[in-house]
């Protein structure tokens, strides 16, 4: 997947979370790609964020610190 296709998907699931109550939405959001996204898919999202993780939002940064 292209990474910017990446970036904008990791995002929506980051901006759907940040609207639901609680202050755990960076866990939700890694529960989300652990059970929805395939293992590439977060080995690429691991590989953005290790590369400087541009365009991604913090809570999908702090997300991918918890898979």
């Amino acid at each position: 997947m292209s990474p910017e296709k990446m970036v904008y998907m990791a995002n929506q699931i980051a901006t759907f979370f940040k609207t639901q109550p609680g202050v755990d939405q960076a866990e939700k959001v890694a529960n989300h790609l652990k059970d929805f996204w395939e293992p590439r898919m977060r080995d690429q999202l691991r590989a953005h964020v290790e590369a400087g993780g541009a365009g991604l939002d913090a809570v999908v940064l702090e997300s991918v610190r918890r898979l």
